[in-house]
């Protein structure tokens, strides 16, 4: 027999007015930081297509001193070291959600969690079945695994679609568990010869800097110093640069204390998430994005196994992985949908989990970094899958807009004015109290209106 319904845990259902002010601050910041890197892609593919040698003149243009080890491309610098920012701010967030946000209850957490990492098999299945039959290589088989969350918000941004808070943290939430299973994807499948001095000396400072942060020691001219030697002994070690900022990320302390309106992981989240979303992404997807694209392209994107199987990753695997282990989950578990919300919003929302952009031309540009021109037609079935993903979701999404306008309408009217959305104090007397003596001085003065109207009427003697 099943359970009642009203013990069964809602999905989709209302945050916390702490928790959902949280998750609008950062998708606010993801959103504005989506919209560059749209700008920068476009800026790269006309660049790359009108003036392609100055591009890859500039792009493979190195510098930095060769001496330690890091005399390095523009296009390198871009994907190893800017991106380290991203993977700083992406530890912070998964940190922060596993202590203080959706992932921090093992039992709310399941969902999304198994969510995600069905979203993540089903594409590299739909990629190794695709490459199987049809000759290719599997060497691609993680590119359509990750989701792009500032591309997501920024598509939902241009086509004005309004998503219900609780669907936009659940695209969140899919989006730091992708993050973290990509992080492991690089650190586990795409690290090359191991230098063990320079990743032993890595680690000890890696040591440093949280024995730092846990005495209280302040001052970002401690850390960012810091943090820069341990990126260089990262690079240099053949373990990914980037995995040295997801573990600097994952240091900080996201908990508050007694008397903190933030905790450190937030404050500095707040301080750095500008940097990664206005300078660092879009300028790596500037130096990544620029591939040719012409007639031939798109044919080989649409026949050649490796580009196909990416393709079909991004459109069919996240949205029928993401959709059918949140259905499954919820069928077999005490998890009920919320009754504002229908099965189908959550496939639309896992069909836009299909763009996957930053972290699968970095995964792109690893698995293929012996065969460069696969690795570019790589990158053009990544924009080409991604822009499909986000035209369907974005049909699916407009279909069901008017509904959506009105559950955020809902979730924002404040007719109290107290600073607090009246859909959090249904439960209080002091807000119905409230509400009473301002219906009633509204009554007050429709009547005080109602006299005068009278008046004028009654000293109306017509026309002459």
């Amino acid at each position: 027999m099943s359970a009642p319904t009203n013990r069964r845990s809602l999905f989709l259902g209302r945050m916390s007015l702490p928790e959902r002010r949280f998750i609008a601050d950062a998708l606010r910041a993801e959103t504005v930081g989506g919209v560059l890197l749209l700008i920068a892609a476009v800026v790269a593919l006309i660049w790359a297509n009108t003036l392609g040698g100055s591009y890859e003149a500039i792009r493979g243009f190195h510098l930095g001193p060769a001496s330690v080890g890091l005399d390095l491309s523009v296009q390198h610098w871009a994907a190893n070291g800017l991106l380290a920012v991203f993977f700083f701010v992406a530890g912070i967030e998964l940190k922060r959600e596993l202590v203080a946000g959706e992932l921090r209850d093992p039992k709310a957490a399941a969902l999304p969690v198994i969510a995600a990492i069905c979203g993540m098999a089903m594409p590299a299945l739909v990629y190794a079945a695709v490459n199987t039959f049809g000759g290719g290589s599997l060497q691609g088989w993680a590119v359509p695994t990750a989701t792009d969350i500032a591309f997501a918000l920024a598509v939902l941004a241009v086509i004005g679609t309004s998503l219900p808070s609780a669907l936009r943290a659940f695209l969140l939430t899919l989006a730091v568990v992708d993050d973290l299973f990509a992080i492991l994807i690089i650190a586990v499948f795409f690290t090359s010869k191991i230098n063990f001095l320079a990743l032993g000396f890595a680690v000890v400072g890696l040591v440093i800097f949280y024995v730092l942060l846990r005495k209280g020691v302040r001052g970002w001219y401690i850390y960012v110093p810091l943090a820069l030697v341990i990126w260089g002994l990262m690079e240099n070690s053949g373990v990914h640069a980037t995995i040295a900022g997801v573990a600097m990320g994952l240091m900080l302390r996201c908990t508050r204390r007694d008397g903190e309106a933030h905790s450190p992981g937030e404050h500095i989240e707040h301080l750095v998430r500008p940097l990664s979303a206005g300078l660092a992404v879009p300028l790596f997807a500037l130096f990544s994005a620029g591939v040719s694209i012409s007639d031939g392209a798109v044919h080989d994107v649409f026949t050649r196994p490796e580009t196909l199987g990416v393709v079909l990753g991004l459109i069919v695997g996240k949205a029928l992985g993401i959709f059918g282990g949140t259905w499954f989950t919820a069928r077999f578990t005490r998890a009920k949908l919320n009754p504002d919300l229908r099965w189908p919003d959550v496939f639309a929302v896992a069909s836009l989990a299909g763009i996957g952009f930053t972290v699968s031309l970095l995964i792109g540009e690893l698995a293929f970094s012996d065969d460069p021109a696969l690795a570019d037609e790589i990158k053009a079935s990544v924009l080409l899958g991604s822009l499909i993903a986000a035209v369907f979701a974005g049909i699916l999404l407009k279909i069901r807009n008017t509904k959506y306008k009105r559950l955020c309408e809902d979730e924002e009217r404040d007719e109290d004015l107290d600073g607090i959305p009246d859909i959090y104090e249904l439960d209080k007397p002091e807000y119905h109290l409230r509400m009473a003596a301002i219906l009633e001085a509204k009554a007050a003065e429709h009547r005080r209106l109602a006299e005068v109207a009278s008046n004028t009427h009654a000293g109306d003697d017509g026309p002459a």
